[in-house]
C-alpha cells in the first residue's frame, strides 16, 4: 500500500529523477574499481574518461601520475595501459601467454568481424597466422623472391622521382604505391601501375581510414557503439572506406576463383583457395571466402602503412640532418658504388645506414599505441590484478622513448645503434613491431623494404626541402604517427 501511494504521488519529473538515480547507482556498482586493479583517473558516470584524450602523449602523462600500469574507463569498459620498456617486456615477453588475445574493437569489428589474422583469437587465429607465415615465406623465395620484387619496384620508383625533374613534389603517393606493390605482388600475383586510378583510390581510402581511426571523435564509437552507429561522424567514413576497399578485394578474389589452377598457384590467394578445399572438414579453422578477404586486408595494411610511413619519415630526417644524409651516401658509395642496385647482402657491411634506418623507426614512432590486446587469463602485472577479458594496450612510444634505455631519447641519433667502434648493435628496447606472439606479421618484409628502398633512393638522389618549406618534425596523429604533408626536391646524384 505504501509503495502504491508513492507511485501514485510521483509525477513524470519525479519518475525521470528516480530513473536517473537508479541508473547512476547501477553505473557506480558495475564500474567499481577494486584496490587490486590498476589505478587511474576519476571517471564521469556513464561516460568514463572520454575527456582525458586518446593519443599516446595523453596516456604518457597519465603513466607519470599513476605509474607504468594504469587504467582508463571508456564508456562502461575499463582498459589497462602499460608503459615503459620494463613493464611492456614483462607483459609481452616474460608473460608470453597472458596477453595474447584480441578484444573486440567495435570500430574495426564491423569490418574484420573477429576473423582473419590481426583481430582473431584462439584456434582460428593460430591456423590463419601459421598459414600466412608459411606462404609469405614461400612466395618470398626462389625466382620470384621478395627481393626481386623490391628491385623492380625500386627502379620504377626512382624513375618516377627522376621524372619530377628537380621540381618540388609530394613523395607520399609514389612511396605508398611502391611499397604496397610488394605485398600486392605476393597476395594478388601482380603489381599496379602508378597510373592505375582504381588502385590509387584504394590506397587513399585506406590511408584516410587509418588517419581517422586514431581521432578522439572516431573512438567515441568504441565507447558507445550502440548509439554512435546511428549518428553521423568520422566513424561512418571509416566504415564506408573499408566497404569500398573490400569491394576491390572481392573483385580480385572473384577473378582468382575463375582462373584458379590448384596445380599452378601464382600467389597467396591461389594457395588459400587450395587450403579451403583441404580444410572443408575443419570449419573451426575458418578457411572460407569471408576469412580470405579479411586476411587479404590484414596483409595489405600490414605490408603497406608502416613501411611507407617510415620511408617518408626517413626523407624528412635526411632533409633536417643533411650531414647524416651525406654520411649515408658516403657509405653507399664505398660499399655499393653506382653500377648496381643495393642487395640485402650489403646490409652487414653498412652499419651506419642500418643505424639510420633503425633510428628512423624509433624516432618516427609509427604505431605509438600498438594494437589492443586482451588478458587471455587472470594475470598479475606490476603488482596489480588484471582479470581475464580485460582490454590491454602496450604504449610502444613509451618504450621507444624510454629515458632508461636510450642515451638521448628525444633526439634523432643514429648512434643509439652503433657501438664505440661504429659497428651496428641491436637494442632490446627497439620494439616498433611490438613483441611476443602478436608481433607484427609483416616485420621481416618491412625490414627488407626499408633497407632496399632507402639505400636505392639515397644512392640515386640527394633530398632537400623546397626553399621555405622545411617539413615539420611533428607528426600527425591517427592510428599511426605520420609526417605532415610536405614537398621536397630530389636531385639526381
Amino acid at each position: 500500500m505504501i509503495f502504491q501511494a508513492i507511485f501514485e504521488y510521483m509525477d513524470f519529473s519525479s519518475w525521470l529523477l528516480f530513473s536517473f538515480v537508479v541508473l547512476f547507482l547501477a553505473d557506480i556498482v558495475r564500474n567499481w574499481r577494486s584496490h587490486s586493479f590498476p589505478p587511474g583517473p576519476l571517471s564521469v558516470p556513464f561516460l568514463g574518461n572520454i575527456f582525458t584524450g586518446v593519443d599516446y602523449k595523453a596516456m604518457e602523462k597519465l603513466s607519470q601520475q599513476y605509474g607504468p600500469v594504469f587504467s582508463v574507463r571508456r564508456g562502461s569498459e575499463r582498459m589497462v595501459f602499460i608503459s615503459g620498456y620494463k613493464m611492456v617486456k614483462e607483459a609481452l615477453v616474460n608473460q608470453l601467454d597472458s596477453f595474447v588475445d584480441r578484444p573486440i574493437v567495435p570500430l574495426f569489428h564491423v569490418v574484420f568481424k573477429g576473423i582473419g589474422i590481426a583481430l582473431s583469437n584462439g584456434y582460428l587465429w593460430k591456423k590463419q597466422r601459421k598459414f600466412a607465415n608459411i606462404h609469405l615465406r614461400y612466395f618470398g623465395e626462389g625466382q620470384n623472391s621478395l627481393e626481386n620484387y623490391i628491385h623492380v619496384e625500386n627502379n620504377l620508383l626512382c624513375e618516377a622521382f627522376k621524372d619530377e625533374q628537380g621540381r618540388p613534389f609530394n613523395p607520399q603517393f609514389f612511396i605508398t604505391h611502391a611499397v604496397s606493390n610488394i605485398i600486392s605482388s605476393v597476395v594478388f600475383g601482380h603489381r599496379f601501375e602508378y597510373s592505375d586510378q582504381s588502385f590509387q583510390r584504394v590506397l587513399k581510402l585506406d590511408s584516410d581510414a587509418i588517419l581517422l581511426a586514431g581521432s578522439a571523435r572516431t573512438q567515441l564509437y568504441d565507447a558507445f557503439p550502440g548509439l554512435m552507429k546511428h549518428l553521423p561522424g568520422p566513424h561512418q567514413t571509416v566504415h564506408a572506406n573499408y566497404r569500398e576497399i573490400m569491394a576491390f578485394v572481392k573483385q580480385e578474389v572473384d577473378k582468382h576463383r575463375e582462373e584458379w589452377n590448384p596445380e599452378d598457384p601464382r600467389d597467396f590467394i591461389d594457395v588459400y583457395l587450395t587450403e579451403m578445399k583441404k580444410k572443408k572438414e575443419d570449419p573451426q579453422a575458418g578457411f572460407n571466402i569471408e576469412t580470405l578477404m579479411v586476411c587479404i586486408l590484414d596483409l595489405f595494411e600490414a605490408g603497406t602503412e608502416s613501411a611507407a610511413t617510415t620511408l617518408r619519415w626517413a626523407l624528412v630526417y635526411m632533409m633536417h640532418y643533411p650531414e647524416i644524409q651525406e654520411k649515408v651516401q658516403s657509405e653507399i658509395d664505398r660499399v655499393i658504388g653506382e653500377s648496381r642496385q643495393p642487395t640485402l647482402a650489403d646490409r652487414p657491411n653498412m652499419p651506419f645506414t642500418d643505424a639510420v634506418i633503425h633510428e628512423t623507426q624509433r624516432f618516427g614512432n609509427i604505431v605509438p599505441m600498438g594494437f589492443p590486446k586482451m588478458a587471455s587469463k587472470d594475470s598479475t602485472l606490476g603488482g596489480y590484478f588484471i582479470p581475464k577479458g580485460t582490454a590491454v594496450t602496450t604504449i610502444l612510444a613509451s618504450v621507444l622513448f624510454d629515458k632508461n634505455e636510450w642515451e638521448t631519447p628525444d633526439v634523432f641519433n643514429p648512434g643509439h645503434f652503433l657501438d664505440s667502434e661504429g659497428r651496428f648493435c641491436r637494442k632490446e628496447a627497439f620494439l616498433p613491431f611490438s613483441a611476443g606472439k602478436r608481433v607484427c606479421l609483416g616485420e621481416q618484409l618491412a625490414k627488407m623494404e626499408l633497407f632496399l628502398f632507402f639505400t636505392s633512393l639515397l644512392q640515386r638522389f640527394t633530398f632537400s626541402p623546397h626553399p621555405g618549406e622545411m617539413p615539420s618534425l611533428e607528426g600527425v596523429q591517427g592510428f599511426t604517427n605520420t609526417p605532415a604533408q610536405f614537398r621536397m626536391l630530389a636531385v639526381p646524384r
